[in-house]
């Protein structure tokens, strides 16, 4: 939960730096090494406190909604910008372009050593302290990098809105769960036992433009804006049970006598 508040640290760190001559890339690079921070607050607070996970997250979240704004302060909307809403074909191509080396570098990172330790602790963390993995160290370092890439997408977010908003994080786990069921789901329906981690981390990109797809098509058709958040919800939950319920119907004992 710790990225609804570094999401807007990336953007505060962001529209800051800028403001004080940096150029922009720099700017959204040391909102990633900002996020990092944040993420490592919140692996500490777990595996060297022993506090729950998720009041981790939360704690660092509410803490981070003090140090945004205590960080930002100012508007760069007439700055030139890496990605900027004035010029939506270009923003479009650099978007995809940071994505693409995004997914390059994390399917490089997940291939080493230190990834596969990672992935191991997520899949089953037993196991893995049993084969002789730090899980500690591993929590710290996947919440560190994840939610550097959650501040870099966030300074990213500021460049391109031109301004730092402080809620501008607000939903952003939600967007993210819904960016990965939605693309795991697309991805299985559609290449099934064949979509490798690549394939994978590229669906997780599609899943974010179709959940957003799917909440133009709820405004355009004239819905009520204020339940945008109860539409939001509906999409990922629509999109939770559909491999739940095949997966059931390939179960059930009805097909299993029918065959």
């Amino acid at each position: 939960l710790t990225v609804d508040g570094t999401f807007g640290t990336g953007g505060a760190v962001t529209v800051m730096l800028i403001l004080a001559g940096y150029p922009p890339v720099v700017a959204v690079g040391i909102a990633f090494l900002a996020g990092m921070l944040a993420g490592i607050v919140t692996g500490i607070l777990h595996t060297v406190f022993g506090i729950p996970a998720i009041l981790s997250g939360i704690l660092s979240q509410i803490a981070l909604y003090s140090v945004n704004l205590n960080i930002a302060q100012g508007s760069v909307d007439l700055y030139h910008l890496v990605v900027s809403g004035r010029n939506n074909p270009l923003t479009i191509i650099t978007v995809a372009f940071v994505i693409l080396v995004m997914i390059a570098l994390l399917y490089w990172f997940f291939g080493t050593e230190t990834g596969f330790t990672i992935r191991a602790t997520g899949c089953n963390e037993n196991m893995s302290r049993a084969q002789g993995i730090n899980t500690s160290v591993a929590k710290v370092v996947a919440l560190a990098f994840s939610n550097g890439i959650v501040g870099f997408a966030g300074g990213m977010l500021a460049q391109y809105q031109g301004n730092f908003d402080v809620n501008m994080g607000r939903g952003a786990i939600v967007i993210g769960l819904a960016s990965v069921i939605i693309g795991e789901v697309i991805g299985e329906a559609l290449f099934g036992k064949r979509l490798n981690f690549s394939a994978r981390l590229a669906f997780v990109a599609i899943g974010s433009i179709i959940y957003y797809i799917v909440i133009q098509f709820v405004l355009w058709l004239g819905l009520p804006t204020i339940n945008m958040k109860m539409f939001s919800a509906m999409v990922v939950a629509i999109f939770l049970a559909v491999p739940y319920m095949r997966g059931r119907a390939k179960n059930s004992y009805r097909k299993a006598a029918k065959n």
